[in-house]
């Protein structure tokens, strides 16, 4: 057996196995939208307060800010947005539209941020320590970002899910934009790689030790946090959504899902700006470790890149089967693309775009070693997230 088949038969036995046996990842089947009409509603709906870490998000809070105004909830529901430190009238903006609206909106100047935490996680602390605080705390926090957009109806789905099922987290990846070039190439694999890292049936599945959350939307019921040992809990977690779903894990079922009701707000209009996204946390994910970057790259180029061009430049059997390899890479990313509306042909691109991740990776990498790692709206937060 020649290397070149050695290495075609690696990437077919892998691809096998991510269609097979890694929670069916690639189907994009667990859905927010199901949710609503799949379990009854509570007799008495529990009291919600959403907790919004806010930095320099005054050109987002119009759209995300007034989505939550507008919920459509039948029990008691609040706000409290905590302006982090901003300089771009995010605090301004807050109050006007509270203002406007007949919503309990509590607007909270955030302190400055103290060693070991990450900027969000503080954020995140000091809001949820105004929200449950008083005599009649909410049951449920609705933990997200400011650029983040609701249907009217989402709570309400959200809050039936996690009472029916008592979990102490609903999270939902909302759905990020996808009209500019470098979003139409990018974000749908974004998703992709993220599913198959974090398989959601894997996540829902009570016995299997997966958790993860999509920091944009989590829905958690505020006694298990607490006896988690609170936010405090991941205060210097980088990728802070999956470390709560992880913590949060350990006190209750855990859901997390899809949904074309939950939308990010925020573009992405260029390459760069998905690099900057990506590159911030894509280290923190490999734990900073040099071995599992080596390992991570050298398997992305082999699950990938090889097969295309194996199918292509090898002779048999090693064309054969990368080509096969080939098709079953193409066939695992339609639901992905049909999620996002997008051509099945983007496909066959998913090697190329895998590379450009890739590369992401090793920026990332590369950032960290100039003591830029971890880098969002001008705070560099790796070497607290190794803490």
């Amino acid at each position: 057996m020649t290397a070149l088949t050695v290495i075609a038969s690696i990437g077919l036995v892998a691809w096998l196995y991510l269609l097979l046996f890694n929670g069916g990842f690639w189907l994009s089947s667990e859905r927010e939208e199901a949710e609503q009409n799949k379990y009854p509603e509570p007799k008495v709906w529990p009291r919600v307060t959403a907790v919004i870490p806010a930095r320099n998000e005054a050109d987002m809070l119009p759209g995300s800010l007034t989505s939550l105004v507008k919920q459509d909830y039948p029990g008691a529901f609040s706000i409290v947005l905590v302006d982090d430190q901003s300089t771009d009238g995010t605090a301004d903006v807050a109050r006007a539209i509270a203002a406007a609206s007949n919503r309990e909106i509590t607007i909270v100047s955030g302190a400055p941020l103290p060693p070991r935490w990450t900027g969000k996680v503080w954020a995140m602390h000091q809001g949820i320590a105004t929200a449950s605080a008083g005599d009649a705390p909410p049951e449920y926090l609705l933990l997200t970002d400011a650029d983040i957009g609701y249907r009217p109806d989402v709570l309400k789905s959200l809050v039936v899910g996690s009472t029916a099922k008592g979990r102490a987290m609903t999270s939902v990846m909302a759905k990020l934009k996808c009209d500019s070039l470098a979003e139409q190439w990018l974000v749908p694999a974004f998703i992709f790689f993220f599913e198959m890292l974090y398989p959601f049936r894997r996540v829902n599945r009570r016995a299997d030790r997966t958790a993860a959350a999509a920091g944009g939307c989590m829905l958690v019921e505020r006694t298990a946090l607490e006896r988690a040992g609170g936010i405090a809990g991941i205060r210097g977690a980088l990728i802070d959504d999956c470390a709560l779903g992880k913590l949060l894990k350990t006190q209750g079922p855990i859901w997390l899902g899809l949904s074309d009701r939950v939308l990010s707000l925020r573009p992405y209009e260029t390459f760069e700006d998905i690099r900057r996204m990506v590159a911030r946390s894509a280290y923190a994910q490999l734990r900073y470790s040099p071995v599992l970057l080596v390992g991570t790259v050298l398997a992305m180029l082999a699950i990938y890149v090889a097969p295309p061009a194996l199918a292509v430049l090898a002779a048999y059997p090693a064309n054969m089967l990368a080509a096969v390899t080939y098709l079953l890479m193409f066939i695992a990313y339609q639901p992905t693309l049909r999620f996002y509306n997008r051509s099945p042909l983007w496909g066959l691109a998913l090697p190329l775009i895998a590379t450009v991740y890739v590369g992401f990776t090793l920026d990332s990498a590369y950032q960290h070693v100039r003591g830029r790692g971890g880098l969002w709206k001008g705070r560099v937060q790796a070497e607290v997230g190794r803490q």
